[in-house]
């Protein structure tokens, strides 16, 4: 896949009632993808570093990565069709012999999930990245309420605030 693309973090984490808006993006621009309850709350506390009791899927995933010498190169969220966002979830494994690179179709949420755990880059292609909403001042209000009714950096993310970049 070669495609242009434009590096972005999660920015905030919001609830939303059909489950939680991701906010990605840049000093640019931000946009929101819609994941399941979940995986909102599996991506805050892998960006957190929050500790588990037991792996859980994606942690398993990472395990199972790292005994077949397989690195998380990075995350592109490539294109929006009919509402629903697409990504890549691209591999290295080095070896003796030498290093091969495999790409793979994924949900964004999982590749979210997974490069935040493993704290790998996450790109936008140039396209889908000129192609959503700017939703900068929607995240801004939002950080600037919360600053407002009191939470501080130690609350729970998610709540309506941002997460560290």
């Amino acid at each position: 896949m070669k495609q242009e693309v434009v590096p972005v973090q999660i920015r905030g984490i919001l609830p939303a009632n059909s489950g939680v808006a991701l906010f990605v993006g840049n000093d640019e621009k931000v946009f929101v993808i819609q994941v399941e309850h979940n995986m909102g709350a599996i991506i805050g506390m892998a960006l957190r570093g929050t500790p588990k009791d037991r792996p859980l899927t994606h942690d398993l995933i990472g395990h199972i990565f790292q005994g077949f010498g397989i690195t998380v190169e990075r995350v592109v969220i490539t294109e929006l069709r009919n509402s629903t966002y697409f990504a890549r979830l691209i591999l290295k494994q080095e070896n003796e012999i030498g290093q091969k690179f495999v790409e793979l179709d994924a949900r964004p949420s999982d590749c979210l999930a997974i490069a935040a755990a493993s704290h790998r880059p996450v790109y936008v292609t140039r396209r889908l990245f000129e192609e959503v909403e700017d939703m900068t001042e929607v995240l801004t209000r939002l950080n600037e309420q919360r600053e407002k009714d009191g939470e501080n950096e130690d609350d729970e993310p998610g709540d309506s605030g941002s997460e560290p970049s």
